[in-house]
This record gives structure tokens, C-alpha cells and sequence, in this order.
């Protein structure tokens, strides 16, 4: 049967979510923990990779298996044998027709930014970290420059391997309450690093060093070395999946998220 899984994470000890040889990796934890519980090697497919650092609020996989296990055996199973920072929200049992990553419309993503003069503590990892004074209004003007269908080259890593540079924002949010910052982004996809070149192309015009049409400008360049520095991934959030309806899978998306 294919089982998929909603996982949230903090990404601080972990490469990112893909497997790699050399350090450690979200995906593995979860392999090991689901391998125990299954009796047999386990293997699973996420919706969107997540680089070093960054978080997660429901990450969606799924994995194929011959074991019979309950809804309820397989999430708390793992749970006994994943680390503290990642845990498995719920499990459930979907048509072979599922796929965590083909069967998605839309991701979405968060970066938050704290914004004083005095580094965080109590938040450290949490948040990306802002001194300058940002103002909110040029920042939001210059996100609905990218929102849309375009060519997101300028605000893709120069290493990113997507076939194509094209891609659906459909949101681009900035909110602030407080010394809190955040973004809020839904794309039918992202590009490698995409979410945090755009926040700092929209640091530096919240900052006063550039005028919003920047943004704007970037994006018709299509060239990345004409952007503006990629942000941190602290502060960086996958805030969850939209699948169609027929799958009838558990609430996706954090209604009420920490930030």
C-alpha cells in the first residue's frame, strides 16, 4: 500500500531534506524511523526539498510498503525512533495515484526576519536577523512586481538544475508585527534558493537601498549575478502543500502558525 506522512521539522542539525553521504539529512532520519517500523527498508519521495536550515511545518511524503500497519502505528511508531526535532503530525493511507510531488498545485513558504538593532538569542535559528530599520510599505510594493507567471532566473541559484525557469507565484505577502517581519509565498513551484533571493532583494529595498521598481528590474534581467544577496536560510519556513481535494488528506497547511 503507499502511505503518506505530514512532517514538521527544524532543519538547524540537518544538510537539508535530501539523503547525502557526508552529513546528516532529514530524509534519512525518517527512512530509519519508517524502516523500523515497516521491517524492511523503507524509501520516500517529499513534495519540496528543503536546503540546510531550514524548517518545516508539514513536510508531505509518502513511501510504498508491504506491511500492514494502522494510520496510528505508523506515525507514532516513527516517532519513537525519529530525534526531537522532527515528528510526524499523521499518516494516512492514499490511492496509488498519490504522489508527494507530481500530485501537488501549490507550495508555500514563510521567511520571517527580526528586525532590531540587537541580534537574536531566545530566537536564535528561528529567524533571519535584520539591523537595519526596514519600512513596510516599499517592501510590499515591490512584491507585487514578482507576483504572476515569469521567469524567475535572476532569483534562482546560479547551481539550480530545474529544467525550467519558469514559475507561478501566486503570493507574495509581507506582513510586520512588531520587530517581526514575514513573507509569505505560494508558487505552483520553486527554483533552488528562490524564496531567499527574493527576500533579499526585499531587504534591501525595506532598508532604503534600493527603489521598489528593483524588483521588478531584477526579474526582467533573468541573470542571477544582476540580483541582490541570497538571505539566510534561518528564518526560512515550508509551511505546506495543496493537493486536490479526491485525496481527502489532513489539514496541510499551519492556519495558525508560530509566527
Amino acid at each position: 500500500m503507499r502511505v503518506a506522512l505530514g512532517i514538521e521539522y527544524n532543519g538547524r542539525a540537518y544538510c537539508g531534506w535530501q539523503y547525502q553521504d557526508h552529513s546528516p539529512s532529514v530524509q534519512a532520519r525518517v527512512e530509519k524511523a519508517l524502516a523500523h517500523v515497516a521491517n524492511h527498508d523503507v524509501r520516500v519521495i517529499c513534495a519540496g526539498r528543503t536546503d540546510t536550515g531550514v524548517h518545516a511545518y508539514t513536510q508531505v511524503v509518502h513511501f510504498d510498503t508491504s506491511s500492514q500497519r494502522s494510520e496510528y502505528s505508523w506515525a507514532f511508531g516513527a516517532n519513537t525512533k525519529l530525534p526531537a526535532d522532527i515528528s510526524v503530525l499523521w499518516a494516512k493511507q492514499v490511492d496509488e495515484s498519490f504522489h508527494a510531488r507530481f500530485s501537488a498545485t501549490s507550495r508555500l513558504y514563510r521567511y520571517v526576519i527580526l528586525n532590531r538593532r540587537i541580534r537574536p538569542g531566545l530566537l536564535k535559528d528561528q529567524v533571519s536577523w535584520e539591523f537595519r530599520p526596514l519600512e513596510l510599505e516599499p517592501m510590499q510594493k515591490a512584491a507585487r512586481y514578482l507576483i504572476g507567471e515569469h521567469d524567475f532566473s535572476s532569483y534562482r541559484a546560479v547551481a539550480c538544475q530545474a529544467s525550467s525557469p519558469v514559475r507561478t507565484l501566486k503570493q507574495l505577502e509581507v506582513k510586520q508585527n512588531g520587530e517581526l517581519f514575514s513573507l509569505d509565498l505560494e508558487a505552483n513551484g520553486f527554483l533552488h534558493h528562490m524564496v531567499r533571493n527574493i527576500a533579499g532583494v526585499l531587504l534591501s529595498i525595506g532598508a532604503g537601498e534600493a527603489e521598489p521598481i528593483w524588483a521588478k528590474d531584477v526579474l526582467e534581467k533573468r541573470d542571477r549575478t544582476q540580483g541582490g544577496l541570497t538571505a539566510p536560510p534561518d528564518g526560512l519556513y515550508f509551511v505546506g502543500v495543496r493537493y486536490p481535494e479526491e485525496y481527502k488528506l489532513p489539514s496541510l497547511l499551519c492556519t495558525e502558525p508560530v509566527w
